[in-house]
C-alpha cells in the first residue's frame, strides 16, 4: 500500500467519528506525508459550544480514527498537537512515514471504526463485567486522560441531579432549541430523526437529549445504569483534543467488547452544572464528556460527508 493510499483510507475512517450533534466540524490538508486537522470555524455551535471545546474534543475524536488507520495498514504516524501558536484553529499535523508492524489491538480497533454508532435507546440490564470496566478505564489512560466510573449509588445520584438540571436549562432555551432543530435531520450532517431515542419513561433515573420532533413514544430504560465521566487535568485547546483521543478509543474499545454507548453531555455543556460536577462528585480534573455504556440493540449509523468535502489536496513536501 502506498503513502496515498494509507492517507485516503484513513481519512476515510476520519470523518466517521462521532461529534457534537454530528456537525463534523474538522478539515483536513493534505501535503504529503504530512495530514493537517483543522478545527472548521463555520460548524463551531455558538450557543451550546461557544469557546468551541465540543467541537475540539470532536476534532481530536477524527484525530483518533486518523493516527489509528495508519497504524493498523502498518504505517508510522506521528502527531504534532498545535504546532503553531499563531494558527490556534491548526489543531493538529500528522506524518505518516516508514512502514511499522500493526498490534493486535491496533488491528482490532480499526475494524471497530464503521462499526461504532452512538445507541440512544434502552440497553438491557445486564451488568458489564468488571474486565470490561477496566478495559475501558486503561483505554482513557493510554490517551493521558481519567474515565471515572460513577459505581456509587450517591455518585451516579449526584450525576442524574445535574443531567436533570442541565436537561431542564436548555430545554427552556429557546435560542439552544432553535440550534438544536438547525442540526436536526441535516442529511450529510446534523442528527439524523432516526437517531433519537425513545422518550424515558417517567421515573427514569436519566435524562436523555431529546431531538426535534421530540418522541411521543416512551420506554423504560435500564434500571441501573452505567455512567462514566471523561476527565482531563486541564482545560486548554490541547487538553481538549487529548480528550478527543481518549473518547474515540473508549469508544470502540466498548464496541469491541460488545458494549454500547449514548453520549450525556447536557451536564457538561452548561457552566454552572460543569462546576458542580466537578466539586459535588470530587474530580482531579475538569469534565469534558460524560458516557451512558451498557448492551443494547445494533444502532444505524449515521450519515457522514463525503472526504472530498472536508479535504483539500496540497503538494508533496520532502520527507
Amino acid at each position: 500500500m502506498t503513502t496515498t493510499e494509507v492517507i485516503e483510507q484513513a481519512l476515510r475512517a476520519a470523518v466517521r467519528a462521532p461529534s457534537v450533534h454530528n456537525t463534523q466540524p474538522w478539515r483536513f490538508v493534505v501535503t504529503q506525508p504530512l495530514v493537517e486537522l483543522h478545527l472548521d470555524r463555520d460548524r463551531v455551535l455558538p450557543v451550546v459550544d461557544p469557546t468551541g471545546r465540543e467541537a475540539r474534543i470532536s476534532c481530536g475524536a477524527a484525530l483518533f480514527n486518523l493516527r489509528l488507520a495508519c497504524q493498523a495498514a502498518g504505517f508510522a504516524a506521528v502527531v504534532d498537537p498545535l504546532p503553531d501558536p499563531a494558527r490556534p484553529d491548526l489543531l493538529a499535523v500528522l506524518r505518516v512515514s516508514a512502514s511499522r508492524p500493526a498490534t493486535p489491538e491496533q488491528t482490532t480497533l480499526a475494524h471497530a471504526i464503521t462499526r461504532r454508532a452512538t445507541n440512544r435507546r434502552p440497553f438491557n440490564d445486564r451488568p458489564v463485567p468488571p474486565a470490561h470496566l477496566r478495559a475501558l478505564v486503561r483505554a482513557a489512560e493510554v490517551e493521558r486522560c481519567h474515565l471515572v466510573v460513577l459505581d456509587t449509588p450517591k455518585g451516579l445520584g449526584t450525576f442524574a441531579t445535574l443531567l436533570r438540571r442541565a436537561d431542564h436549562v436548555q430545554e427552556q432555551d429557546p435560542i439552544f432549541q432553535r440550534e438544536l432543530r438547525d442540526w436536526t435531520d441535516g442529511g450529510a450532517d446534523g442528527v439524523p430523526r432516526a437517531a433519537g431515542g425513545p422518550r424515558p419513561e417517567v421515573g427514569s433515573l436519566l435524562a436523555l437529549r431529546q431531538y426535534p420532533p421530540e418522541s411521543t413514544v416512551e420506554r423504560p430504560y435500564e434500571r441501573d445504569p452505567l455512567v462514566a465521566v471523561l476527565v482531563t487535568h486541564g482545560d486548554t485547546p490541547r487538553d481538549h483534543l487529548r480528550a478527543g483521543l481518549a473518547m474515540q478509543r473508549v469508544l470502540l474499545t466498548a464496541t469491541v467488547v460488545g458494549l454500547s454507548a449514548s453520549f450525556l453531555s447536557q451536564p457538561v455543556e452548561v457552566p454552572h452544572t460543569r462546576t458542580a460536577l466537578r466539586t459535588l462528585l470530587d474530580l482531579s480534573g475538569q469534565p469534558q464528556t460524560a458516557l451512558r455504556v451498557g448492551y443494547g440493540h445494533p444502532a444505524a449509523l449515521t450519515p457522514r460527508r463525503p472526504v472530498d468535502a472536508v479535504t483539500t489536496l496540497g503538494t508533496e513536501v520532502p520527507s
